[in-house]
Parts: structure tokens; sequence; C-alpha cells
């Protein structure tokens, strides 16, 4: 049997496919990651890793056993939660993050109704870029984000969606696209689109910036930027276009980016995000206010 140690070394590193990665959201020394695998390794009797010099993946068999045994583990975490929220009500510190100024408005809100209906929790609300969102949430820095949904990465839950808005195109004003009333996912192909930070989900931003338009034609890669003020510097500074939502026009108002919007992309989508194991209590009673607060429910 595992003990828990060995379990969490197992489902981290199966999750990460890197042994640094795991051993720092472990807050132990790679060294004792690779021992605690192969003493694994030796007990089941067949590999659970293949290990190269420049990658790490799941055997046949160390994929079986995580996709059986993360859902009970996530049960175990969730279940000792909810008895320890029972026994002690909701109560504590709530930590939420937030990506861009309309999701702040929106997460005080939020903070707000959940104050009034649970005064013995508090929550504490920090902005974080776009890169930090993943790391931030499987280190527990925080406890749930407010962003673009979903976000496909293991481990992390998407809640409902709580805003839809339409999708623009953001250019600088000498852009050709500048002065026309609209633009399509196809006209992509004509333009050198800028990328999102790498530590985000491969899918994630595949979805947000694909690398092909609907017609199949080949989309040119920009560079990246960190955070979402620094995707707009690069535009307005020609060296490339980006994909943002409505919103942006009224937050991110800036004399050297213009706002085309799209006349047939789907919209983009916001709501929370936490760590599946980490479904405690207070997050599921925050997730219900930012709801409510969006529906107009009392």
């Amino acid at each position: 049997m595992f003990d828990r140690h060995e379990l969490e070394a197992f489902l981290t590193l199966a999750e990460e496919l890197h042994f640094g990665r795991t051993a720092e959201r472990l807050h132990v020394s790679t060294s004792r990651i690779s021992q605690t695998i192969a003493k694994l390794e030796r007990r089941v009797g067949v590999p659970l890793f293949d290990r190269t010099s420049r990658r790490v993946e799941l055997s046949a068999v160390g994929r079986q056993l995580y996709e059986e045994v993360r859902p009970a583990w996530t049960r175990i975490g969730v279940a000792f939660e909810r008895a320890v929220d029972a026994g002690r009500g909701i109560t504590g510190t709530l930590e939420a993050a937030f990506i861009g100024a309309a999701a702040g408005q929106l997460l005080a809100g939020a903070s707000g109704l959940m104050r009034d209906r649970w005064p013995g929790c508090a929550v504490r609300i920090r902005e974080a870029q776009l890169g930090q969102v993943v790391p931030w949430l499987r280190d527990g820095e925080v406890d749930l984000v407010l962003a673009h949904v979903p976000m496909p990465a293991p481990g992390i839950v998407s809640g409902p969606v709580l805003v839809r808005e339409a999708r623009m195109l953001a250019v600088p004003p000498g852009h050709p696209f500048a002065r026309r009333a609209s633009v399509s996912l196809d006209d992509l192909a004509g333009v050198t689109v800028l990328r999102l930070p790498d530590t985000l989900p491969e899918a994630f931003r595949a979805a947000y910036t694909p690398p092909r338009t609907p017609s199949g034609r080949p989309v040119a890669a920009g560079p990246a930027g960190e955070t979402f003020q620094e995707i707009l510097t690069l535009v307005g500074a020609g060296q490339g276009v980006f994909p943002v939502g409505a919103q942006a026009r009224r937050y991110y108002a800036r004399p050297d980016v213009v706002y085309v919007p799209f006349d047939d992309a789907p919209p983009l989508e916001w709501g929370l995000l936490w760590r599946a194991d980490a479904a405690t209590a207070r997050v599921r009673a925050f997730a219900q206010a930012a709801y409510d607060l969006v529906h107009d429910h009392p």
C-alpha cells in the first residue's frame, strides 16, 4: 500500500512530468522524489514512468494507476475538508485571485456577498498575471482564480461560466484592420499573432490563439507576453495582433491600440478555477456567491 507521501509524490509527478517541479510543489528535494518513485516501482515490479535525459512520461502501468488512484485520492481530500468545515463552519480566510480589471470588479462583488453570508470567512483578493494561474493554484498560493475557462490542466476544475463576452482583435492604429468594421478568424492567416505565456496549458493557448484558422491556413506566431499590459504594449509597438475580450475596449483604452470586433468567433467565457483536491466548503460557498451575483439571485 502507498503511504500519504508516496501517493502525493506519484500523483504530482504524474501531473508535472518533471522531477524538479514536483519537488517544488511538495517542498522536498528532487532526490527525495527520485528515491520515493524508485521505491514504488520496486514494490510494483514495473516502471511507473519512462525517463530519458529530456523528458519524463507515464508508462502504461503508471497511467492506469494514476487514472484509478487520482479520483479516489481527490474524494478522500474533499471528504476530509468537508468534515473539517462541518465542524468549524465556513470560517478562516479564502485566497482569491483575478485576471484583469473586469474580473477584479466581479470578484470584489462576489467577495462582498460572501462576507454578508458568512461573516466569519475573510476573503483576500489578489491580482494574478496570465502565467501565474496554474502555478498559483497547484502550489496552494490561492484557493481559486477568476479567469478564462475552461483551463485544461490536470487537477484543475472549472466552475460554471459566469460571464460571456464577444471577442475582438487588438491591433495598432496604423494597421489595415484598424479601419475595418470587423474581422474574421481567417483574417489571422495574414498577420502575426502574439502568444500567451508558455506556463499556460498548451490546449488553452491553442484555443485562445489558434495555430491555424478555421479553413486550415497557418497563423504566424509572434513573441509571447507575460502580462496583458505587456501584450498590449507589443501590439502598440507593431509586433503583432492579439485576440481579446470586448471588456478590453472599456478597461484598457489606449492611444496605441484599436479594438476590432470578430464577426465569427465564439465568445470568451469567464469562470472560477480551483484545484480538484481543494474544493473546500469555503471554495464552494464562494463559487455559489459569484454565481448568484451574476444571476441576480438573493
